[in-house]
């Protein structure tokens, strides 16, 4: 049986459907119908502004991130698309903590829809550490395709991984 890790989390009769899509040669061209595109953010100053835009228009008062960009170094699994972190800076003799969002390298290439989405992931932990029911809300809020999202991207994922991409 085809392990499917990044829909690992998902019931029995759904990652059965989705080893027969995969069997039959239709996830490929499914995906490549749904999102046929790739997004323009290339380098981290436009990630960076990228992820200031979608803050600015759901998450006014929260504090702006200090850094974004993309890293190479982080390595996919089924949990980490991107890590939403603190770090501690000194200020005299205080510390203050800089917020910080990475994105997988590999979402270079994905369609807009994913970056939007994993963005939009790492935004709401800017407001709710945790995964729980209001953060869910919030993600959904500032992308009513969340979850559909999220779905499709671990397809995506799936679909790399079988195709031995760079990156999977």
């Amino acid at each position: 049986m085809l392990p499917l890790r990044y829909l690992a989390g998902y019931p029995e009769d759904l990652q059965r459907q989705v080893r027969a899509a995969i069997a039959q040669g239709r996830l490929t061209p499914m995906l490549r119908s749904r999102y046929p595109g790739t997004h323009p953010v290339r380098s981290d100053g436009a990630l960076f502004d990228y992820t200031l835009a979608l803050k600015n228009r759901f998450l006014r008062n929260a504090e702006p991130p200090a850094r974004v960009l993309f890293d190479s170094r982080l390595q996919l699994t089924a949990h980490a698309l991107g890590i939403n972190g603190r770090l501690p800076r000194m200020q005299g003799n205080r510390i203050k903590w800089k917020r910080e969002i990475r994105v997988a390298s590999v979402f270079k290439d994905a369609p807009p829809e994913f970056l939007r989405m994993i963005v939009v992931h790492e935004l709401a932990h800017l407001k709710e550490s945790e995964h729980d029911r209001a953060f869910y809300r919030l993600c959904n809020h500032m992308e009513p395709a969340y979850h559909q999202l999220e779905f499709d991207l671990r397809l995506y994922l799936t679909q790399r991984e079988l195709s031995g991409l760079p990156g999977a």
